[in-house]
């Protein structure tokens, strides 16, 4: 793929200077935690749609959206006079709870979008203003309405910082938490992969619950995200996702969809719960609901509402310019079929990216849902000897039902995987070793060529990429030849990224929210 780039402004002496005195200010003043900063060395100082100018006059195309919080891009015209409005009107900014014009308007235009069976009885909680403390609300509400503690959670989930909200993550672990395998295709826990896998997943989960000897505490629910973004950009199956929804309600167990980065048309559907047609008992749901401010609400069948006035509060659940941004930005997004816009293009981008499977050794799968991608970076000279053990052969390439696919697997191209004992089945190939630092490389070479990307994963090896919804087919084409020629500047040099001088920067160099920075398991 050539290489397609916008024309860079030339840098001025004196700019240059104050970027980097910035950045040397801000590592200077800021914890070790800060994390985008160590690997996104620019200072953003104008920003429209998807592209950034920095302080020292470089424009790049942005990848990473606020971590998918920005699903107009930056900058909308109907996000900023919806702001501009707001403030213009004299009405308060700070609310607490009281209802308003302004939220009244937003949690209208939010249960327009919702799943119907769920909207026809929905309650809403306003939440303190980041993803994490919806989950940690979501986690609430279903301990407080069924009585129940325990909770079940996937391994390689992101579902925020907070003690809960991490608690059923693919981390720290916690007595009430029970982990259930998440289904995937090029690294399947039970080295099947395809329908074989999900159904081995589904049945162990059953055979858990089911089980008085399993040692699972009395449950109070289980969460799922419809995508695990940070985990690797891995799409839940739709039949799996169904069985879950079937196994949940079968044992009274409500099940909590976490939407906070899939949701607002992100993978190609409103809610990324709709592809499968499934109906959460509780949406979490943050990001892009607040056009680009801080807002997070969950969203809940009124069966579970028992809370008592007071049970569950928050001094800035009443965000009026944040709920004023969300209501322009769902409209704008149901209105001009970003979803839907996002489904085609997505599938069009991950038809570009699909050959890079081939034509890089380094690339071990290519997967995604709608505009929210990844490409997952091994290390093909750590190839770990043996026999195969599954399906697939060697140097050819096989499509998922998800849309995603990996090298090392036999079928034609639009194919789906085989599985043992099924026709044509052919041998398992072990997955290759990740390989995060030919990743961070890869990220790298993008940003020398104007695109900034995330890298996500259980070890930080999955190029991962989240436009806005509103990204030009230009612009798309932009993004996938520069991310190509970043791939194999990468792998054509096997160049790495400098270790870090001192063990804090070591344990602080990935990119916050990866899996990576909370649990040391194998991706």
């Amino acid at each position: 793929m050539a290489l397609t780039q916008l024309p860079p402004p030339v840098p001025s002496a004196g700019a240059q200077a104050g970027h980097e005195g910035i950045l040397r200010r801000q590592s200077a003043r800021e914890s070790a935690a800060r994390t985008y900063a160590r690997s996104l060395p620019i200072v953003p100082v104008r920003a429209r749609g998807m592209t950034i100018e920095g302080a020292d006059g470089r424009r790049y195309l942005d990848c990473l959206s606020g971590a998918g919080t920005l699903a107009l891009g930056h900058n909308h015209p109907v996000v900023l006079e919806a702001i501009r409005s707001v403030l213009d009107s004299g009405a308060p900014l700070h609310v607490l709870d009281l209802a308003t014009p302004v939220k009244d308007d937003f949690t209208s235009e939010l249960f327009a979008t919702l799943p119907p069976g769920l909207a026809e009885s929905a309650r809403i909680q306003f939440c303190g203003p980041a993803g994490t403390d919806a989950v940690e609300a979501a986690l609430k509400l279903v301990r407080t309405a069924t009585g129940r503690e325990g909770l079940l959670a996937f391994t390689g989930a992101y579902h925020g910082m907070t003690s809960g909200a991490l608690a059923v993550s693919g981390g720290a672990p916690d007595v009430r938490v029970t982990r259930l395998p998440f289904p995937q295709e090029y690294r399947c826990p039970y080295a099947t992969g395809g329908e074989a896998g999900e159904r081995l997943a589904a049945r162990w989960t059953e055979s858990l619950l089911d089980d008085p000897g399993s040692g699972v505490p009395a449950l109070a629910g289980m969460i799922v995200e419809p995508v695990q973004g940070e985990g690797g950009v891995l799409p839940a199956p739709d039949a799996w996702l169904r069985r879950m929804r079937e196994i949940t309600a079968a044992r009274g167990i409500p099940l909590i969809a976490d939407e906070v980065q899939t949701g607002v048309g992100r993978t190609g559907a409103f809610w990324g719960v709709e592809h499968s047609g499934i109906v959460p008992d509780v949406m979490v749901l943050s990001k892009a609901i607040g056009g680009s401010l801080p807002l997070a609400v969950i969203v809940y069948r009124d069966e579970l509402d028992v809370w008592r006035p007071g049970d569950h509060a928050g001094t800035f659940r009443g965000n009026q310019l944040a709920m004023a941004a969300g209501t322009a930005t769902l409209r704008y997004v149901r209105e001009n079929a970003l979803a839907e816009r996002a489904a085609a293009l997505g599938e069009r981008m991950l038809d570009r990216l699909r050959p890079l499977a081939a034509d890089h050794a380094c690339v071990a799968e290519v997967r995604g849902r709608g505009l929210m991608l990844g490409v997952e970076i091994v290390d093909p000279e750590a190839a770990v000897p043996g026999p195969p053990v599954g399906p697939g052969a060697p140097g050819s390439v096989a499509l998922s039902a998800s849309g995603s696919v990996a090298s090392g697997t036999s079928g034609a191209s639009g194919s789906a995987p085989t599985v043992p004992g099924s026709p044509g089945a052919g041998p398992w190939t072990e997955p290759l070793p990740a390989a995060p630092a030919l990743a961070a490389a890869v990220q790298q070479e993008c940003l020398r060529r104007g695109l900034i990307v995330e890298l996500g994963g259980r070890h930080a090896s999955v190029v991962r990429l989240l436009p806005p919804l509103t990204i030009t087919d230009e612009q798309a084409e932009a993004v996938l030849d520069r991310l190509a020629d970043a791939i194999a500047a990468a792998s054509r040099t096997g160049r790495r990224i400098p270790t870090p001088r001192t063990p804090k920067e070591a344990g602080a160099a990935t990119p916050a929210g990866t899996p990576s920075t909370r649990a040391p398991h194998t991706a």
